[in-house]
């Protein structure tokens, strides 16, 4: 989950009140304190509330939580003066556009450090790694209306971001560091995205990299953003940034966006999405009977517009940067955050059951607790994956106890992962921006042969990792659970031959460990030697139950 950095300078001018209230109170409408320091305070929000991934999110969403200011919040939109046409041969290649103006933004260090951190966050949480979505923001000061999104010739030179040469397209995908990365998002096509103004000055090349003619700095105060990707989540991508900037002074502007055959946009639409919600509804999930009044001004105070049709009915408007509302259970769950969670009234059940521990959960906590005492911090990605992940980035071969996704709406979740240590590589991947080293684990479900299983695996990234490191803590971890065991020389193409082992446990393979082979680092853009190891646990669960 994304942990934001929120200065107290800029969180108590954009909220209204102190740090130590906001602090008190922030976990109550979903997040974790991380740490606490003398400037600032990392909070972790859930990732289903990307419009919380900064500073100006935040704050909107505790004026509200704080009856501060509550109610719909309203963004005036000036007239369009800028354009951009979109050409055919883009619709092959990355066919979503969504664009907007805001001017009159004042900029700081940290507000600009916020907005660059939204933006990596939402190519993380909407964008899956910049493939669904990719956000460029400009200096619209020195670039000219009208743009173009076309596709040109992968020889397309232009000067790249944190440049001073022109580099063609081609040696940005091999030689700056945003290309090697994201190569792959666009290496297949014959033609590369380009975003040019009137002048043929590079804005933007998505998902990669932006020209640095555009560098945003503090004395920027007009803004172009642009969003590019393969679907809709763009236009919410597009409306959580403008309306953050928004909530910073700014004053967004419409962009007329022209597609193939005449096709008009005029974006960002923040047009609210309307629901009807019934008191039936709200007391089915939360066990209460709220009167209308009351759950109207609970949606208020979680920034919904909301009003009384009848005794029984309330119309909600619903903003459009809350990707999360899908479904009226999830304004049923605001209600409850609003009113409180300890205001809930507590009923003993009719009916008397003992419980009692399941043998995973005692054996995840004594895993967790050992594996924190090593160093390691838990993480909990999905559980559902592709084969480009689970497989042949880890340059292991295909198998056939996979349970596929019948009816996948992502190529990045066609399957259920059948090994954790992917998704680990991938946690590592998206927090390349963080210190080193980083040592996360996960103890979790797999699914193969359609039976469910509990793994744990852990990676340790840092320029010195070696067989040794990881051969240590997996030699702790087995001996606090009391486990004798063995190991004999692996062949799992996924580690470094030589450097890794197969771990036995009475003569059954228990997992792998070993330095992480140099294909996989590359096949996961990483720059440093990484280390892990993935034991299943199954078995010792079982004859503990």
């Amino acid at each position: 989950m994304p942990v934001i950095t929120l200065h107290y300078e800029d969180l108590e001018k954009l909220t209204g009140t102190d740090k130590e209230t906001i602090i008190k109170r922030v976990p109550m409408i979903g997040a974790d304190i991380e740490r606490v320091e003398d400037e600032y305070v990392d909070i972790e929000f859930f990732p289903d509330r990307p419009d919380l991934y900064s500073v100006e999110g935040a704050a909107r969403a505790m004026r509200g939580f704080l009856d501060l200011e509550t109610g719909l919040p309203e963004y005036a939109i000036k007239p369009y003066e800028v354009s951009i046409s979109v050409s055919e041969d883009i619709l092959k290649i990355r066919p979503f556009l969504g664009c907007a103006v805001v001017r009159g933004v004042k900029f700081t260090s940290s507000s600009i450090k916020s907005l660059m951190d939204l933006q990596e966050d939402l190519h993380w949480g909407l964008g899956r790694n910049r493939k669904k979505v990719s956000i460029g923001v400009h200096n619209l000061e020195n670039v000219k209306p009208p743009f173009r999104y076309m596709a040109v010739d992968p020889g397309f030179e232009f000067v790249p971001l944190d440049y001073t040469e022109k580099m063609s397209m081609t040696e940005i995908l091999e030689k700056h560091p945003k290309g090697t990365r994201f190569a792959h998002l666009v290496r297949d096509f014959e033609k590369y995205p380009i975003i040019l103004d009137a002048n043929d000055n590079v804005l933007s090349f998505p998902p990669i990299i932006n020209g640095t003619l555009t560098t945003v700095t503090e004395q920027t105060t007009d803004l172009f953003i642009d969003v590019t990707g393969l679907g809709e989540a763009v236009y919410t991508a597009l409306n959580i940034v403008v309306t953050a900037l928004a909530e910073r002074g700014g004053q967004i502007e419409f962009v007329r966006v022209i597609r193939p055959g005449g096709e008009e946009l005029v974006l960002p639409d923040l047009e609210p999405e309307e629901r009807l919600l019934t008191k039936g509804e709200v007391k089915a999930l939360m066990g209460m009977e709220l009167p209308v009044e009351e759950i109207v001004k609970q949606l208020e105070r979680m920034r919904f517009g909301a009003s009384a049709l009848d005794e029984e009915t309330v119309e909600v408007k619903v903003p459009t940067y809350r990707a999360d509302i899908l479904h009226n259970y999830d304004l049923v769950e605001d209600i409850a955050k609003g009113y409180g969670y300890e205001n809930i009234k507590v009923t003993v059940p009719e009916t008397y059951t003992p419980g009692k521990s399941h043998p995973i959960s005692l054996m995840r906590a004594s895993v967790n607790e050992i594996m924190v005492g090593l160093g390691y911090y838990e993480v909990m990605p999905f559980t559902l994956t592709s084969e480009k992940i689970n497989f042949e980035n880890m340059c292991r071969p295909e198998t056939e106890d996979v349970t596929y996704v019948l009816h996948p709406i992502s190529e990045d979740q066609t399957m259920i992962r059948t090994t954790v240590l992917p998704n680990l590589l991938e946690i590592l991947a998206l927090n390349q921006h963080r210190e080193l080293p980083q040592k996360i684990f996960e103890f979790g479900e797999v699914v193969s042969n359609e039976t469910t299983g509990q793994h744990v695996a852990a990676v340790s990234i840092h320029p010195q990792a070696n067989f040794t490191e990881v051969y240590e803590v997996v030699d702790a971890l087995l001996r606090e659970m009391m486990l004798p065991y063995e190991v004999k020389e692996s062949e799992d193409p996924a580690f470094l031959e030589g450097r890794r082992a197969d771990v036995y446990v009475n003569g059954k393979k228990l997992g792998v460990f070993g330095e992480l082979h140099p294909e996989v680092i590359s096949n996961f853009a990483l720059g440093y030697a990484v280390v892990g190891f993935e034991l299943d646990l199954n078995d010792l669960i079982d004859k503990n139950t």
